[in-house]
């Protein structure tokens, strides 16, 4: 798989890294000397190859999106804090016939996670004295607050729920990312945690999405690839 990478800091380098170890070829880099490149010139770059991956910042994906139905190549687009363009971006997917998938978080554990959530939310919804909350932390550098895992979360458990579910966040530090499921009763707390330990996992994600999505047409969220995949590996 010929991979091109939009934005080439921390995570991008690490990308780069899992995708070689695997066999892929990055074919081309997009860094922050081209963002201010109008989206034809960017696709004319990225038209050689297979697939795009993109963590770059959330004003930045509507071009990138563009750029990419353009060069008539999937993107996986791991950037978050762009849900308010989110109907145009997928407009812009659907009137090129192309393909993006996209999530809030693309660790696999994360979405596992999601999972255990979900299953747990179904069980505690018949007990309606446990109240569901969900608490996040991340390191000061991180922008968007709660982040796009919490909110993915908060929608997950509001499904099993009449009630609003708050969500607490913390930002400070170097505090790895982690996030907190709790249901508290009249006698006990039920508290479920995920800790992303390093940004391997984020890594390993976009790339199992990248080779997930080369040929189909649509727009996908990154569960839809676990979902399948998961299944393959069951089987």
């Amino acid at each position: 798989m010929k991979v091109a990478l939009i934005g080439y800091g921390s995570m991008g380098k690490l990308i780069r890294a899992r995708a070689e170890e695997k066999g892929h070829e990055i074919a081309v880099v997009l860094d922050s000397s081209d963002a201010a490149m109008p989206a034809d010139r960017s696709a004319s770059k990225l038209a050689s190859c297979d697939a795009a991956i993109d963590f770059t910042a959330a004003e930045a994906v509507p071009r990138n999106v563009e750029a990419c139905m353009i060069a008539g190549i999937p993107l996986v687009e791991g950037t978050t804090g762009w849900n308010a363009e989110r109907d145009e971006i997928e407009r812009i997917v659907r009137n090129g016939d192309g393909a993006m998938v996209f999530g809030a978080n693309f660790s696999i554990g994360v979405n596992i996670f999601y999972r255990i959530a979900d299953y747990a939310a179904v069980l505690i919804s018949k007990f309606p004295e446990y109240e569901a909350f969900i608490e996040e932390q991340h390191h000061s550098r991180k922008k968007d607050s709660p982040s796009g895992t919490a909110l993915k979360l908060q929608e997950i458990l509001s499904g099993h729920s009449q009630r609003d579910i708050p969500v607490t966040s913390t930002r400070a530090g170097n505090i790895p990312g982690t996030h907190r499921v709790g249901f508290d009763g009249p006698a006990d707390q039920i508290l479920l945690k995920h800790t992303a330990r390093s940004r391997e996992g984020f890594a390993a994600g976009a790339i199992l999405a990248a080779e997930w999505v080369i040929g189909r047409r649509g727009i996908f969220e990154f569960s839809d690839v676990i979902d399948e995949v998961g299944q393959y590996r069951l089987r």
